[in-house]
C-alpha cells in the first residue's frame, strides 16, 4: 500500500514539475507585473496625496496673504503654486484668488497675467470659464474690447451661459452696438432662473435702454390676483 501511495505522489510530482517547466515563467512574470503594478499604484497614490498635501499647504498661505492684502506676496506665491504644483486644482483657485488681490492692489496687468495662466493652464473647464468671465472684466476696463469678445468665445463650461451672455452684452454696449448688446442680454435673462436675483440686475439693464422683458402671463396673473386680495 505504501509503495503504491508513494507511486502516486511521485506521478503527482513528476506532473507538477511537467506544468511548471512549461508554465512557470509566464506565472512568475505575470505575479511580478500583477505585484509590480499594485506597488506602482500605491506608490502613486502616496505621491499624489503628498503633492495635493503641499499644494493644499501653499494655497493656505496664500489665502493668509490675500487677508493682509499683499499682492507682491500673493503672486510669488501663486508662481511658486504654478511652477510646482500646475496641474492641481489648488494652482488654478490660487490664481483666481492671486488676481483679485492684484487687481484690488491695483495691478491689474499682473491680475490679468494669472488669470490667463489659469485660463490657458486649467485642467478644470468649469475654473476656466471663471477666469475668462473675469479677465473678459478686466480687458472691458481696459477697453479692450475685441481682445475681451475673443476671451469670452473660449468660455464654454456648462452652466455658465448667462453669465457669458451677460458679459458679451456689457462688452458690446460698451462698443456702441446697442442692439447686438441688447440681443446678448435677452439671452441671458431667458437662461437665468426666477429667483435668481443676478436676473433682475440683467432686467434693469435690458429696461435702461428700453427693452423691458415682456413679463410671463403666468407671473401677471398672479401678480393680479395678489392686487386684488
Amino acid at each position: 500500500m505504501a509503495t503504491q501511495l508513494d507511486l502516486q505522489e511521485q506521478e503527482q510530482l513528476d506532473a507538477l514539475k511537467a506544468f511548471w517547466n512549461r508554465y512557470g515563467n509566464p506565472i512568475t512574470w505575470l505575479l511580478v507585473l500583477v505585484l509590480g503594478g499594485f506597488a506602482a499604484w500605491n506608490g502613486w497614490q502616496w505621491y499624489e496625496r503628498d503633492r495635493g498635501a503641499k499644494a493644499g499647504a501653499l494655497f493656505d498661505e496664500l489665502e493668509r496673504t490675500a487677508q493682509t492684502a499683499d499682492a507682491d506676496r500673493a503672486g510669488r506665491i501663486f508662481a511658486d503654486l504654478r511652477e510646482r504644483y500646475p496641474s492641481s486644482a489648488f494652482a488654478q483657485q490660487g490664481g483666481l484668488l492671486a488676481a483679485k488681490v492684484q487687481f484690488d492692489k491695483g495691478q491689474p496687468d499682473a491680475a490679468k497675467a494669472s488669470l490667463l495662466w489659469v485660463a490657458e493652464k486649467g485642467t478644470e473647464e468649469e475654473l476656466r470659464t471663471i477666469a475668462r468671465l473675469r479677465l473678459a472684466g478686466l480687458q472691458l476696463e481696459a477697453r479692450q474690447h475685441d481682445e475681451a469678445l475673443k476671451t469670452l468665445d473660449s468660455a464654454r463650461a456648462a452652466g455658465f451661459e448667462a453669465l457669458v451672455a451677460d458679459r458679451r452684452g456689457d462688452i458690446l454696449m460698451a462698443q456702441g452696438k446697442a442692439a447686438e448688446a441688447r440681443a446678448a442680454w435677452q439671452t441671458a435673462w431667458a437662461a437665468l432662473d426666477e429667483k435668481q436675483f443676478y436676473k433682475r440686475i440683467v432686467e434693469a439693464k435690458l429696461t435702461s435702454i428700453g427693452a423691458a422683458p415682456a413679463v410671463a402671463p403666468a407671473a401677471s396673473a398672479a401678480s393680479a390676483a395678489g392686487a386684488t386680495k
